[in-house]
């Protein structure tokens, strides 16, 4: 399995979790496969990671990416963890189709994890074939990236490849894996694997792992396991906001997709609004629509309850002084929460102070929306092209509301809280502009990717890729990106893909 001798130090690998405890993983290598081929590398984080794009183009690198060879340093895992799935208890999940082959320092000094989903079986694979379908590997691939160019903290897609394999779904369906690359793997869930188990010195090892690799400031702290709670709360308050920032609804937010680092992680239900409404959902398998998009936040400070049962050993010696704090510190959640969504939404809407009735007047526009049909991303882009006093393009915002007037009323009180800090035109606008994407990951442009892809032309997945790295430009030629779907072009339900 190790890769021929020839560039093999690129890899600089320094492989921290698996030199925890055997327990907290299952060592093994990737399955190869018959005949694999590079669909696409992203280059320039190949590049930000240190790596040699040329190189993992050649044959030898795509073996890499396929997981047939392992570069010299790698030290394959199948990390273990728990969860709970819509709310349900699931005491072993672990990756069943993930092996993480190591871990790499970037340019930036941050080390990140790098992973090969889709490479076979592990014993954490249940009944699965441990294998992924072209079309959830570029869903990952065209989402994860267009995340992380919004400035969403997102696992990323270093490769997509084919293996010259057919795997078994619902038909056969073409195989592919994905090079997934993470500031870590490490979820909720993993911290529960251990407390289902009453592990604590586990939970000990796992919690300073985690202090050390995301959050180091801490480990001087007088109370590091309270301030540790603290900042994943932080974290995964700002992820949420900027999630319903633009419009994004995860679809499994399960424990075991909840990331300790505060990267979006696992995309597989997951989609983009294009009429807002909050109790929207897309995931096929939300029957109940736990996972909409307005139960994000909720469903954030539930699982971070979870959490912090996880760390009650860690918390204090006196049980119930461990629980006052931590119920404390999720009481205060949803207060974290509304701060960071305020941040958000005052920048949407080029407001560059804080003022009393922020929150009502936001709160006032999407209850307009909804009522009114109104699509998410056109409307915020729209508003971030009209003047501060006067209502020349005030129409390209009205045009998107069934009833025009529930639009024009409100811009009149948002121009009279523009008024009241004396901003210019031009710093809102390019303030606006500037979070305000013309560009997102539309539902219908996404599915007829993946279904060119489906049948071996990546073209359209080229140019959707293309178009979304730089997602608040006004390109040229571009303007069918922004549109939303005709009737006929409707996505109404996403599928997991496992």
């Amino acid at each position: 399995m190790n890769a021929p001798d020839k560039q093999q130090t690129f890899f600089k690998f320094d492989n921290s979790y698996a030199k925890l405890p055997d327990r907290f993983y299952a060592r093994l290598t990737p399955t190869p496969v018959r005949a694999p081929h590079l669909i696409k590398l992203n280059t320039i984080l190949a590049e930000h990671l240190g790596l040699e794009p040329d190189y993992l183009k050649s044959p030898e690198g795509v073996d890499i990416l396929a997981g047939n060879y392992l570069p010299r340093g790698a030290d394959p895992i199948a990390m273990a963890y728990a969860g709970h799935q819509f709310g349900g208890w699931v005491p072993q999940l672990g990756d069943g189709r993930a092996i993480l082959i190591g871990e790499v320092t970037g340019q930036d000094g941050k080390r990140r994890d790098i992973q090969l989903k889709g490479a076979g079986r592990t014993p954490f694979s249940r009944s699965g074939d441990g294998r992924a379908a072209v079309g959830p590997v570029l869903r990952e691939y065209i989402i994860s990236e267009a995340m992380a160019a919004l400035g969403v903290p997102t696992t990323r897609a270093l490769a997509a490849v084919t293996t010259g394999e057919q795997i078994i779904r619902e038909t056969l369906l073409p195989g592919a894996i994905l090079t997934r690359v993470a500031l870590s793997h490490i979820r909720v869930g993993t911290f529960q694997f251990f407390a289902a188990r009453e592990d604590t010195e586990a939970l000990r090892l796992l919690a300073d792992h985690v202090i050390t690799r995301h959050y180091p400031d801490l480990a001087e702290a007088d109370q590091p396991y309270h301030r540790l709670l603290e900042a994943v709360m932080d974290r995964q308050a700002m992820l949420v906001a900027k999630w319903m920032g633009i419009g994004f609804i995860h679809g499994v937010m399960n424990t075991d997709n909840t990331s300790i680092a505060g990267e979006t992680i696992d995309y597989g239900p997951c989609a983009f609004m294009d009429t807002f409404h909050p109790g929207t959902v897309f995931s096929s398998i939300d029957h109940a629509g736990r996972y909409a998009y307005g139960n994000q936040p909720r469903i954030a400070q539930w699982n971070l309850a979870r959490f912090a049962q996880c760390l009650l050993p860690l918390l204090d010696n006196n049980q119930d002084a461990a629980i006052d704090f931590a119920q404390a510190a999720i009481d205060d959640y949803p207060a974290r929460y509304q701060t960071c969504w305020l941040k958000v939404m005052r920048t949407k809407l080029g407001l560059m102070t804080e003022m009393d009735g922020d929150l009502a007047l936001i709160e006032d526009l999407f209850e307009r929306m909804a009522a009114n049909q109104a699509d998410h991303t056109l409307t915020f882009r729209s508003l971030s092209s009209l003047s501060g006093s006067d209502a020349t393009n005030d129409a390209t915002v009205s045009s998107l509301f069934d009833d025009p007037a529930a639009s024009e009323s409100w811009i009149v009180t948002w121009r009279a809280r523009l008024v009241a800090e004396n901003s210019s035109d031009r710093d809102r606008q390019a303030l606006m502009r500037s979070t305000n994407p013309r560009f997102i990951p539309r539902n219908h442009l996404v599915e007829a990717a993946i279904q060119a892809g489906l049948n071996g032309d990546y073209g359209p997945f080229e140019e959707l890729v293309a178009v979304l790295a730089t997602p608040y430009d006004n390109k040229s030629g571009r303007d069918h990106f922004t549109k939303p779907p005709a009737p006929g072009e409707v996505v109404s339900a996403t599928f997991c893909g496992t």
